[in-house]
């Protein structure tokens, strides 16, 4: 089969989910073409397909519509096809004409599925599929069902009326997308992160008794929806009831000027510590030099952090948000907290620490082989077999 997927940008090659998917099609005879916006990198593990431009000067834009126009000009009943779908759609013409350049690049191709890697790359877009005659997917990830329709009522309307099939990486996103309107009859399939885990080998027997100062780690980026401030709070509360621990947050974002100041009114400056951003084998050592891994998020797709971390041994302590609750079973592989209480983390941590160590282990091995089975890049591979065939 012919399948595009389209993407604001190709993945990095340390994004397993994207790559892997890539290459598992490749191995089973699948031609794979990526559409994107930019691709400043080179990336050439697939056909890759840049979008028209756009450009601020009005004069450069309007050569830029015709040229795009020209090479269209062998496609007629495709133009004539998308612009009355898009009138059916109740578009304004010159959304119309927009939405005809913005999508001239996937216009042209022949393909027997259209993947969007994210819901909010289908808005305006919506009509391309049909066009082209594909067939329409794509996947559900946590800032497009959870958080994007919150600020947007109504975004993909448009887009459950026509998608043939969807991807989740949770069945907790299934349900907030259908609570969004998606139809229940509408096709589906569960498919989540998976990881490499010969990358993430630490044992168990590595672990040491428990040290007089417990070393926590989140790998995050500086985000609201992280939930980094309901930690930070739950740590000044460990504090105050004695813990001695230190606190290591790997990740940049817009929020570290925040956090930072919470840092200090917190009394916190002497434990914790935000390292930026670093490479995954320096994540590596962060997780083998650590006890307990946190990622209590405010909103969370899944989150493959907390994938590794159980990977690696670690004890894990995660919020209920959406998939996190799949990701970790509470009280068997991790510890699960409702989310925005940090009296409630607070205290769970301390149980946690608390538990004799046989049973720590014993959460640690599960854990481990858990992820080893049910996230691994192989499954993942057959699965997303299986969402095409």
């Amino acid at each position: 089969m012919k399948i595009g997927l389209v993407l604001s940008k190709p993945p990095s090659y340390s994004e397993t989910f994207f790559i892997s998917k890539i290459k598992g099609l490749q191995d089973s005879g699948h031609q794979v073409t990526l559409f994107v916006q930019d691709n400043p990198k080179g990336f050439n593990l697939c056909k890759v397909v840049l979008a028209p431009k756009t450009y601020k000067r009005k004069l450069r834009m309007l050569f830029s519509g015709c040229w795009e126009t020209l090479k269209l000009v062998a496609y007629p009943n495709r133009i004539r096809t998308f612009m009355r779908l898009e009138k059916q759609a109740l578009k304004s013409f010159p959304q119309r004409l927009k939405n005809l350049y913005n999508n001239a690049h996937v216009l042209k191709a022949n393909l027997d599925w259209l993947h969007f890697g994210f819901a909010t790359l289908t808005i305006q877009s919506e009509s391309v599929a049909e066009t082209i005659g594909a067939k329409m997917a794509t996947s559900l990830r946590g800032f497009d069902i959870a958080i994007y329709p919150v600020r947007h009522p109504g975004c993909y309307d448009l887009l459950w009326r026509k998608i043939d099939k969807v991807h989740a990486i949770s069945n907790d996103l299934l349900m907030l997308a259908r609570n969004n309107g998606l139809n229940t009859n509408t096709e589906f399939q569960i498919i989540t992160p998976a990881i490499n885990s010969d990358l993430f080998s630490k044992t168990n027997s590595q672990k040491t008794k428990p040290r007089d100062v417990i070393r926590f780690l989140t790998v995050a980026r500086l985000h609201w929806k992280k939930g980094i401030t309901d930690m930070l709070d739950a740590l000044a509360i460990l504090k105050k009831n004695g813990l001695l621990f230190t606190y290591t947050v790997v990740g940049t974002g817009d929020d570290y000027e925040n956090l930072m100041f919470a840092v200090h009114q917190l009394g916190l400056n002497d434990e914790v510590e935000f390292v930026g951003q670093k490479s995954h084998d320096a994540i590596v050592t962060y997780l083998s030099e650590s006890d307990v891994y946190l990622q209590y998020s405010i909103s969370e797709g899944f989150c493959n952090a907390v994938l590794e971390a159980q990977a690696m041994g670690l004890l894990c302590v995660v919020s209920d948000a959406e998939g996190l609750q799949e990701n970790v079973i509470h009280q068997e592989t991790g510890v699960v907290v409702p989310k925005r209480q940090p009296q409630l983390l607070a205290k769970a941590i301390e149980n946690l620490l608390l538990l004799p160590e046989d049973r720590q282990q014993r959460m640690m091995k599960d854990a481990q082989e858990r992820v080893r089975l049910h996230f691994n890049l192989e499954k993942q591979r057959k699965e997303f077999l299986e969402f095409y065939e």
